[in-house]
């Protein structure tokens, strides 16, 4: 009996050992990729502006009347990418800007408040800065609704009209919660490198989009492993419920809206949360439930595209 213990005792030791050194080879193996992806982290597109002492990036191209404002969700690695597939649809009609917050894409990292209206503040001043004026058609998808709302609420005359992708409305965390500690394993993950066994294309669907050049998805993925899960990112999940307690308290804005909602996001109770734009709104807005994920803007990018065209003609009727 005590040899079967210690054989067992032995085997569970080696377990133990081939873990370990399993998981510090992987540590040391996503560090030296890190290095080696260093330099696609440097070909930065769009226009660097300067605000509260660091650099945010603002992309813009194509030409229109109408400009049309993307704002990507929590945690989006690249979203001047991230948009991509549903941008380049409609760049011969109207023009784009994608602004990456800090702690996203090729922006900088901040140490600031990650409240609402710090985050609102510097995305104004971007825009401004990269000589983009307002009014705006805003895209937001996912926690970025709730800026686009808020934006809409403090500041009418620079807010349009706004198509939702999947977004975080007033009601959204009675489905499902923003959780800082979950971010904080997903920070943990990507550090010690377990996206490198795993990659992170099923959760981007925009990496499978003939949209994007293959340079550019590598630049995607060089930017998920480098920033996902950064202490910025960790302090604006902290701060998402309140930030849903000042849009709550607003009202609702009374300009043409359109939402997108998935199936996909929370399965479970997708039913509920495909409902929220028809509760917030009273049903006065449309809303286009998607069998898809959480992603619509790049997995549904046609229709989208089709409903920024909608909203614009909504926009002009509505100035009649």
């Amino acid at each position: 009996m005590k040899k079967i213990l210690k054989r067992i005792g032995i085997a569970i030791l080696i377990f133990l050992l081939i873990d370990i050194l399993a998981i510090v080879g992987l540590f040391i193996y996503h560090r030296i990729m890190l290095k080696k992806e260093a330099p696609l982290l440097e070909k930065t597109v769009g226009t660097p502006v300067s605000i509260d002492g660091g650099t945010m990036y603002v992309y813009s191209e194509g030409e229109g009347e109408k400009t049309v404002v993307f704002l990507s969700g929590y945690g989006t690695s690249s979203p001047i990418y991230d948009f991509k597939p549903l941008y380049s649809r409609l760049t011969d009609e109207f023009r784009i800007a994608v602004v990456e917050k800090f702690g996203y894409g090729f922006s900088d990292e901040t140490d600031l408040p990650r409240d609402l209206d710090t985050m609102l503040s510097q995305t104004r001043r971007a825009l401004t800065g990269a000589g983009i004026e307002a009014p705006y058609i805003l895209v937001p998808h996912s926690a970025s609704g709730m800026e686009a709302l808020y934006w809409a609420q403090q500041y009418p005359d620079e807010v349009s009209g706004i198509l939702f992708s999947d977004a975080a409305i007033p009601g959204a965390y009675e489905v499902t919660s923003q959780n800082p500690l979950l971010d904080k394993v997903m920070a943990w993950a990507v550090d010690l490198g377990a996206f490198r066994v795993v990659p992170p294309v099923s959760v981007y669907p925009a990496l499978s989009s003939p949209a994007l050049t293959e340079e550019e998805k590598q630049v995607y993925l060089a930017l998920f492993q480098a920033k996902r899960g950064s202490e910025t990112l960790i302090r604006e999940a902290e701060c998402a419920e309140e930030n849903m307690k000042k849009v709550s308290a607003g009202s609702v804005p009374e300009i043409p809206m359109i939402f997108y909602t998935s199936t996909g996001y929370d399965s479970e109770h997708a039913d509920v949360w495909c409902s929220l734009p028809d509760r917030y709104t009273g049903g006065t807005a449309k809303n286009v439930r998607c069998q898809c994920g959480h992603y619509v803007h790049a997995e549904k990018a046609e229709e989208m595209a089709s409903s920024v065209r909608e909203l614009a003609g909504m926009i002009d009727e509505a100035k009649q």
